[in-house]
């Protein structure tokens, strides 16, 4: 799959997949918010294929979400550190969570989340930055904004914000 191809669709969601929207990736992330930051480590936990990481690391280099950085020298050896950009994925690596413990784990989560400063377990929640009531579809209403266009990707949805049709 061209993912390059999603980064000139006038829509973050769709530029944000091009980048993190793989299994992998995301396994990846997973495992370097969990604290594995080297090579090794993360493809003894994953078991995948050493190409497949590589690339997968690559991409979430270039993307500026992780930086790589030598730990050894002889033979040289990088751990992968997340960037303020990738920690800002946190939320959404752990509302996938949340959805899949609600949903894809019928004998329970595997982890469990704990807020450190309540000592609480705590299912993560997407919420208004301005009041902090929850937000869910039937809360919130979509308005165009700045950067939206009416272009390949974003065609229809551009209609139904503008309420006008592009010739």
């Amino acid at each position: 799959m061209d993912r390059d191809r999603f980064a000139s669709i006038a829509c973050s969601i769709a530029r944000t997949s091009g980048i993190v929207g793989d299994p992998w990736t995301l396994l990846v992330l997973r495992d370097l918010f969990l604290g594995l930051t080297r090579y090794d480590e993360l493809r003894r936990d994953l078991g995948v294929a050493t190409n497949v990481l590589a690339d997968r690391l690559d991409r979430l280099v270039d993307a500026g979400l992780v930086v790589r950085a030598v730990y050894q020298r002889a033979p040289v050896r990088h751990e992968y550190r997340l960037t303020d950009a990738g920690r800002d994925l946190y939320g959404v690596v752990v509302a996938l969570m949340a959805w899949g413990d609600r949903h894809l784990a019928p004998d329970g989560p595997p982890m469990l989340l704990v807020h450190d400063t309540c000592g609480q377990p705590t299912t993560p929640v997407v919420a208004c930055d301005a009041c902090g009531g929850e937000l869910t579809d039937d809360v919130v209403s979509v308005r165009p904004g700045p950067g939206g266009r009416h272009a390949p990707g974003t065609a229809v949805v551009a209609e139904r914000l503008t309420g006008s049709v592009a010739g």
